[in-house]
C-alpha cells in the first residue's frame, strides 16, 4: 500500500504534468495564430475652430478626425463592441465620443472611422495653459492629445472570447494646424500620426 508521503508525491507529479501540457498547448496555439496588436493611425485631422473665450472660460471647437484601424492578423479577428475617443488639450478634456451603437467585426483589413467633434466646453486654464494656448494660436498649430479606449472580443478561427475592456488607452499625440481657406480652397498640413499600440495579446513592459 502507498503511504501518505507517496500519495502526496503522486499528486505533485500529476499537477506538474497537467501544467506542462497546458503550457505546451498554449505555446502551440500561440505559434499557430501568431497574434499581432492592431494598429491605430490618425490619417487626417481637420481643425476649423479652436477659440477660447477668457471671459467665460469656454473653448469652442470643431475637429474632424480620420482614424484608420488596421488588423495585421490573418487568422485572428477582432469584434469592436465599443470605442471611446477622448480629446484633450493641456491635459484637460474638451470632447468625448462613444461609438457603442454600431459594433463591428474586423478581419484582416483596414477600417476607417470619421469622427466629428464639435461644440463648446468649460475649460479652466491657468497662466501657463493660457500662455501656451496664445503661443499656439500665434503659430496656428495646436497640441491635441487623443486617447482611445476599447471594449472588444477576439476570434481565433471558430473560437470567440467574450467582450472585455483593454486596460490601457491608446494615446495619439497630434499637432493639428488650424485649417484656413484660401480662394475657396481649404489648406490643412496635418501629418499622419501613429497612436501608441494597444497591448491586447501581451504587454512588453509587464512583469
Amino acid at each position: 500500500m502507498f503511504g501518505r508521503h507517496d500519495s502526496y508525491c503522486c499528486c505533485i507529479c500529476l499537477c506538474c504534468i497537467t501544467y506542462f501540457f497546458i503550457f505546451l498547448a498554449f505555446i502551440i496555439f500561440w505559434l499557430i495564430f501568431l497574434p499581432q496588436e492592431p494598429k491605430f493611425v490618425i490619417t487626417d485631422a481637420s481643425l476649423t475652430q479652436f477659440n477660447f473665450t477668457s471671459t467665460n472660460n469656454t473653448l469652442h471647437y470643431n475637429l474632424t478626425l480620420n482614424i484608420n484601424i488596421r488588423n495585421p492578423n490573418k487568422k485572428v479577428g477582432i469584434d469592436y463592441r465599443r470605442i471611446l475617443v477622448i480629446a484633450n488639450y493641456r491635459k484637460k478634456r474638451f470632447a468625448l465620443v462613444r461609438l457603442n451603437s454600431t459594433p463591428f467585426y474586423q478581419g484582416h483589413m483596414n477600417t476607417t472611422i470619421v469622427l466629428d467633434l464639435q461644440g463648446q466646453q468649460l475649460m479652466k486654464f491657468g497662466e501657463s495653459d493660457l500662455s501656451k494656448f496664445n503661443s499656439e494660436t500665434a503659430t496656428g498649430v495646436y497640441s491635441i492629445d487623443v486617447k482611445i479606449a476599447l471594449w472588444i472580443g477576439i476570434r481565433f478561427g471558430q473560437m470567440k472570447t467574450g467582450y472585455f475592456k483593454i486596460p490601457r488607452k491608446s494615446d495619439c499625440k497630434l499637432k493639428v494646424p488650424l485649417s484656413t481657406s484660401i480662394n475657396g480652397t481649404v489648406s490643412n498640413d496635418f501629418k499622419t500620426t501613429d497612436c501608441m499600440c494597444f497591448y491586447i495579446f501581451g504587454d512588453p513592459n509587464a512583469g
